[in-house]
């Protein structure tokens, strides 16, 4: 829940993702366990965060907002990486690691028959139609007869 402070009336319920670049990594030690603690420079939500038409998230890693509240717990956050955007100067476009799921079908198995499923980077680009449902009916009208095939060893 986010709210803006005490007095807020009206709290409103959503997910805010907050993105940065880790500065420092501390273990706290308490003698039977460790916990890491990540300070981060956060980037300001109002002024360094945008998302494109696409769907991309940009973020502008020079506004640095969220001074007051540097550190989380790495149990806390995502890993994301940063690729500079050629078409936005000073934006970089956001890139999450995709979860992985593994599927083993057997079990403990060493054969390979693990399967990996990853999300897409970005949930805004839609589907490419290939066109391989029209090959049995339509597909076959764009195909060059009369020649042979070329066979490459």
């Amino acid at each position: 829940m986010q709210v803006a402070s005490a007095k807020d009336k009206n709290p409103i319920v959503s997910n805010m993702g907050f993105y940065g670049v880790i500065q420092e990594i501390w273990d706290i030690d308490y003698q039977k366990f460790r916990i890491p603690v990540l300070r981060c420079d956060w980037i300001d939500n109002t002024s360094g965060l945008v998302v494109d038409e696409l769907g991309f998230t940009l973020v502008d890693l020079s506004k640095i907002g969220h001074r007051d509240n540097q550190f989380v717990m790495a149990f806390q956050v995502k890993q994301v990486f940063y690729v500079d955007d050629p078409m936005h100067c000073g934006w970089s476009v956001v890139l999450s690691m995709p979860n992985r799921e593994y599927n083993d079908v057997i079990g403990d198995d060493v054969l390979g028959d693990t399967r990996i499923e990853c999300e897409p980077f970005t949930k805004g680009i839609p589907n490419v139609d290939t066109f391989d449902d029209l090959m049995g009916e339509f597909g076959n009208e764009n195909i060059r007869a009369g020649c042979e095939d070329i066979w490459i060893d």
